[in-house]
């Protein structure tokens, strides 16, 4: 669990593998890797990935295919800068929000504009995901807790102050580039639990309640009407 606050920037200094996986040597100058053991998690660029070994200033992941085919980390090459933030202990501030470092899929930067000190992005997201996104909900860009300024369909913006910007890799965004996109997770499970709340009421209509009734108890054989 994480909470989209990122921690440090990172180099990706080694990358080996091919289509089907591969592994990543991260390092970081500014990352305190003293309380990190090996199976620890940390999301990079808000995929969350295991630490297989941890050194001083660097650490060591393997990314299956998967998670190579659904996010942007296929696209990394050597040299690359990206976000990092380590797992979230109990007894820290949550001061983002609620992230699992689960990618749901890509967002299309398709407009960067400067508002004085601040950038205004505008992204594009498919349209499957688009109805989690919500004007002042929460979003996760690259591992980044960002709140939604506007909505337009299956677009969305965010403002992104000079701190966010300095502190992350999201500065160097450009038009056309794909960023993983986490929606807020609240919003999937309040997804779930109207889907379940349609199905009940669903099978109710029909004579199938979901409960445990006196009828479906007599209709089983368990125990007798007033009839018998």
């Amino acid at each position: 669990m994480f909470t989209g606050l990122i921690e440090a920037t990172g180099l990706i200094s080694s990358l080996q593998g091919s289509d089907e996986s591969c592994r990543l040597v991260i390092g970081s100058d500014t990352l305190d890797f003293s309380d990190v053991m090996t199976g620890d998690s940390i999301a990079v660029n808000g995929v969350c990935l295991t630490a297989t070994e941890v050194s001083e200033n660097e650490f060591q992941a393997d990314v299956s295919v998967e998670t190579l085919r659904c996010t942007s980390l296929g696209k990394l090459q050597v040299g690359a800068r990206v976000n990092l933030e380590k797992a979230l202990k109990v007894d820290q501030r949550l001061g983002g929000h609620i992230v699992s470092g689960h990618v749901d899929g890509l967002a299309k930067l398709e407009n960067k504009q400067k508002h004085g000190d601040n950038l205004l992005l505008n992204f594009s997201v498919p349209m499957g995901l688009a109805h989690y996104i919500a004007k002042k909900g929460s979003v996760c860009l690259d591992g980044v807790s960002l709140t939604v300024n506007e909505v337009d369909g299956a677009e969305f913006s965010v403002m992104i102050i000079p701190h966010t910007a300095s502190e992350t890799i999201i500065e160097s965004y450009e038009p056309g580039d794909e960023i993983n996109l986490e929606v807020d997770l609240l919003g999937r499970y309040l997804e779930r639990l109207l889907q379940k709340q349609e199905m009940a009421v669903s099978n109710t209509d029909a004579g199938q309640g979901t409960g445990l009734t006196l009828e479906k108890l007599i209709a089983s054989g368990f125990i007798k009407g007033s009839s018998d």
